[in-house]
């Protein structure tokens, strides 16, 4: 039977931990700003129920984290603030922003999942189910986020660019770091 390399498994596992929790810090910069600046129920509602996925994704992460004795990044705490700030900016600037921003991640996301789960063998078949069925939930956010208004058109163009940039430069660096 084919191993997963040890390495490769304790890297993925430090950046899916890494951008779990990073996910629910955006959230929760979303819902800051849904809290104080930006008033729309629904928006929130949707916000909510998605971050419950990252919740227990994250939680999911934590456990292995603990349980293999990894290390998490020793970027967390940038990642937190730079989540909140990409949160809170991108719902102030509107529905169709905050929405982009889910999308352009989650997009960034599926190519990682995509990625770690043909290079998991079968040692790590547990977990590398485990990850299907997160890719499918991050699939089913960015159906979301575009049925909610999300857009790549004009201005939006950019800023999804520039999310996706971020969300690659975080991924390789947690990796590592």
């Amino acid at each position: 039977m084919k191993k997963t390399n040890p390495k490769k498994m304790e890297e993925f596992i430090r950046v899916d931990h890494a951008g779990e929790r990073g996910a629910i810090k955006i959230y929760e910069g979303q819902l800051l700003a849904l809290n104080t600046l930006v008033k729309d129920e629904n928006l929130k509602k949707t916000i909510n129920k998605m971050k419950k996925h990252e919740e227990v994704h994250c939680n999911f992460f934590e456990n292995e984290i603990k349980k293999r004795s990894i290390k998490p990044t020793k970027l967390l705490p940038l990642w937190d603030l730079l989540g909140l700030g990409l949160g809170f900016g991108s719902t102030i600037l509107g529905k169709k922003a905050a929405m982009l921003c889910t999308a352009s991640v989650e997009e960034v996301i599926d190519d990682h999942y995509k990625n770690q789960i043909h290079q998991i063998e079968e040692d790590e078949k547990d977990i590398k189910n485990i990850i299907v069925k997160f890719r499918k939930d991050e699939l089913h956010h960015k159906d979301i986020a575009y049925e909610e208004g999300a857009t790549k058109q004009g201005f939006y163009s950019i800023m999804d660019k520039i999310i996706k940039a971020g969300s690659k430069v975080a991924i390789k660096l947690s990796e590592k770091i």
